[in-house]
């Protein structure tokens, strides 16, 4: 089962379904150690009873799982399929630290004023409504209890050696393509006010600037995979000439060590009034 308010499905992803979870995978494991740091920044910590909404595969929930050993961690997620991968990864955890939820993000199976803290990595960009969503987080959150968004904003997207003179206008080529489709990858400069008009408050935002000098070119190349951007070639989205600059790139990630990239995700706090 998907939401159809939702432009993300696994299964008509550009990637093959085992090469989209290891995209995922990576993607997750890249920068948690920093994330984690903001997290904690805006108040997230041990013990706390924690709700992870769009948890998909689970790779963040395992992370969240072994960073807070004394939290109680609910996992939220609508797609069946992904998160039968999350518990089968995740089988041996006890139930009392996790418990596993299939449920939309606008209408929630969990009760009123019940966590502390929730995590929302990644799944704004695919929202149709993304303040019904935040308003649904505000519910199930206690007074005082905090919503943190990570996202991405293709706008900020980053930078890589060798540059790419088309990037941005891909960038910005394939997000009004999926602009169009009802989702938002440009939803990061928009994190703030979409908090505030949610009824959140003391409202902040933040990055996470991710590097591969620090943290490794791995995770880099599954994020420029061709065959992400072959689809919007075929769509005539994005030229024939673009795509040869982005293969370019490609060949120098995987091949040339003065090849380097640098990534940013938005992080977004809000708070429920007291």
């Amino acid at each position: 089962m998907t939401d159809p308010r939702s432009t993300y499905n696994i299964q008509t992803a550009v990637l093959s379904f085992e090469a989209e979870l290891e995209r995922l995978k990576m993607q997750a494991g890249m920068g948690w150690s920093k994330e984690f740091r903001n997290l904690a920044w805006y108040g997230l910590k041990n013990g706390m009873r924690v709700l992870e909404v769009g948890s998909g595969p689970g790779y963040i929930t395992e992370q969240l799982l072994n960073s807070l050993p004394g939290s109680e961690i609910t996992s939220l997620e609508i797609d069946h399929t992904l998160q039968a991968q999350a518990k089968e990864r995740l089988k041996d955890v006890s139930f009392e630290r996790l418990q596993f939820v299939e449920s939309s993000i606008y209408q929630m199976d969990l009760p009123d004023n019940s966590f502390d803290f929730v995590v929302a990595r990644l799944i704004f960009l695919h929202l149709n409504n993304p303040i019904e969503a935040a308003q649904e987080i505000y519910r199930v959150l206690k007074p005082g209890g905090r919503l943190a968004i990570i996202d991405v904003d293709d706008g900020v997207f980053g930078a890589v050696n060798p540059d790419i003179p088309a990037l941005h206008t891909v960038l910005m080529k394939i997000a009004d393509f999926v602009a169009q489709h009802g989702g938002n990858r440009l939803i990061g400069r928009g994190l703030p006010r979409l908090l505030s008009e949610s009824g959140y408050i003391d409202v902040d935002i933040d990055a996470v600037v991710q590097h591969s000098d620090i943290i490794g070119i791995e995770g880099f190349k599954q994020q420029f995979n061709l065959q992400r951007f072959v689809h919007f070639v075929e769509k005539g989205i994005i030229s024939r000439e673009e795509f040869v600059q982005l293969q370019r790139a490609f060949e120098a990630i995987n091949h040339s060590p003065e090849a380097y990239a640098m990534m940013n995700f938005i992080t977004a706090c809000g708070t429920k009034p007291l």
